[in-house]
């Protein structure tokens, strides 16, 4: 297949880009962030400059897109909540046009589209959230994404909504609450572990695959696409340590609420995944095994390959 990836410069596209070009073509774009790898094609590109997607779809001619870029940091949407509506509402939307638009001629190839959201459209108050129940986002990021989910849907309803929480090694090392935790551990360094906040964590490598599948399986809709375990950050952190052997010591259990975090953070976002597992015939990977290959591919240099990609400018 002829897969193109939006934003495979950050922690999700990068990982979704090298692990699916071993068998399919694959084209990422990338944009602040210089990428240079043979592994697959990139095109350095502006995604809100006029006429650029339509250029991507001829550079590529795609059979899949799956579209990661997106203003995924919550201070800087809260500051400038117009971008973040650009970048993550209407960008998304236009792109779902095009790709049924391809899909109607045949000479195009076929352009399926696989949207990343998150799990930030729910507030988390009481967590064990399925597909249908109702989003109720805090802040402008879940706001944006969860109005992009809407756009998508009524663009193109064969479309896919992924709603994620990963972790994984990134190009500029410091993206994933894992690297947070590793870095720091590594260090010797003293860090928080909130303990208020509940989340899913699926390993942005195993994504990769869970997506290919969906894609191959023709399904569509909101799938929750995270692990099959939820744990607090501070959990995960005490986890990724004892597997690297570090001091999980160094976490200090705390409220969120002592972080000094400016944009709100949602307490409880335990997802339901029991309708992809269903569709998949098998359950999403627990954070065991995750962890277990993510410190595998610290022993085989991943971390350092990927960050040797990152380009001068």
């Amino acid at each position: 297949m002829r897969i193109l990836i939006t934003g495979a410069s950050g922690l999700l596209g990068l990982n979704l880009a090298l692990e699916l070009c071993r068998q399919h073509t694959v084209f990422g774009t990338a944009n602040q962030n210089a990428l240079h790898t043979n592994a697959f094609t990139v095109l350095q590109t502006d995604l809100l400059t006029p006429g650029a997607l339509e250029s991507l779809f001829e550079q590529s001619r795609p059979d899949w897109v799956i579209h990661c870029a997106a203003l995924a940091n919550l201070e800087a949407c809260e500051a400038n909540p117009a971008l973040a509506s650009q970048l993550n509402t209407e960008l998304p939307r236009r792109l779902a046009q095009l790709c049924k638009e391809n899909r109607r001629d045949v000479t195009r190839g076929g352009a399926r589209l696989v949207h990343i959201s998150t799990d930030a459209v729910f507030d988390g108050t009481r967590g064990n959230y399925t597909e249908t129940d109702e989003p109720s986002p805090l802040g402008v990021y879940a706001r944006t994404k969860l109005e992009a989910e809407w756009a998508v849907a009524e663009a193109d309803p064969s479309a896919i909504i992924a709603r994620v929480n990963l972790f994984g090694w990134s190009m500029g090392g410091r993206r994933s609450l894992a690297e947070f935790f590793f870095n720091n551990l590594s260090a010797g360094k003293q860090v928080m572990g909130f303990t208020d906040v509940i989340f899913c964590p699926l390993l942005a490598n195993d994504i990769a695959h869970i997506l290919t599948r969906m894609l191959e399986m023709g399904l569509s809709g909101v799938y929750h696409t995270v692990g099959g375990e939820c744990l607090s950050k501070y959990e995960f952190g005490v986890r990724l340590a004892e597997r690297f052997g570090l001091d999980a010591g160094l976490i200090t259990p705390t409220s969120v609420q002592q972080g000094g975090l400016t944009a709100a953070r949602a307490p409880n976002l335990l997802l339901r995944t029991e309708k992809l597992a269903q569709a998949l015939g098998e359950s999403l990977p627990r954070l065991s095994p995750a962890l277990e290959r993510f410190y595998t591919l610290y022993q085989q240099g991943y971390p350092q390959m990927i960050q040797g990609l990152r380009g001068k400018g």
